[in-house]
């Protein structure tokens, strides 16, 4: 059974073109691995980038996007499926439901938010998947140092943050 790797990242087109060539190589990298990508649906940013370099490598492309994404012409209609739920709480829980795994690329507040959660879940036992943080050109370097802290400071244990892999380019 072909294993679901769920992506989150920018869905910004005001990026700097490394980027968005990164999300493609890790696309076709997924193909090539024999993944198929769960996303948030878009067509836009990174999102695009990354969906069109699984679909056009021959891999299958799964997008979960709200209606209100959906009705701003937002959504990646070349999607093997395209589900729409109604809020963004749907779309984190069916795209983690779809995943084997989780990777999160440069983004934004979402992205952010995202891996939080899964990494949240994963502190309380709840998921037990594997999560990569990609830190492109050291673009996570503050929040890792964040989350250096937190184990210092006792706020977290040092095995919870054990269990990110932090990919840098070329991994």
């Amino acid at each position: 059974m072909q294993k679901t790797l769920c992506v989150y990242c920018a869905s910004s087109d005001r990026l700097d073109p490394k980027y968005a060539e990164a999300a493609s190589a890790i696309g076709r990298e997924m193909v090539r691995r024999g993944w198929s990508l769960v996303y948030g649906g878009g067509k836009v940013g990174l999102m695009g980038a990354v969906a069109k370099a699984v679909k056009t490598s021959g891999g299958r492309v799964v997008g979960v996007i709200p209606e209100f994404m959906k009705a701003k012409e937002l959504a990646y209609d070349e999607a093997d499926e395209m589900h729409s739920v109604v809020t963004m709480r749907e779309r984190k829980l069916m795209m983690e439901t779809h995943a084997d795994a989780f990777v999160a690329l440069p983004g934004g507040w979402g992205t952010l938010e995202e891996i939080m959660e899964i990494l949240t879940l994963r502190q309380l036992d709840v998921l037990r998947k594997p999560v990569v943080i990609f830190n492109q050109d050291g673009f996570y370097d503050e929040l890792l140092k964040f989350f250096d802290r937190m184990i210092a400071e006792h706020f977290n244990k040092p095995v919870e943050f054990a269990v990110v892999h932090c990919g840098q380019d070329g991994e």
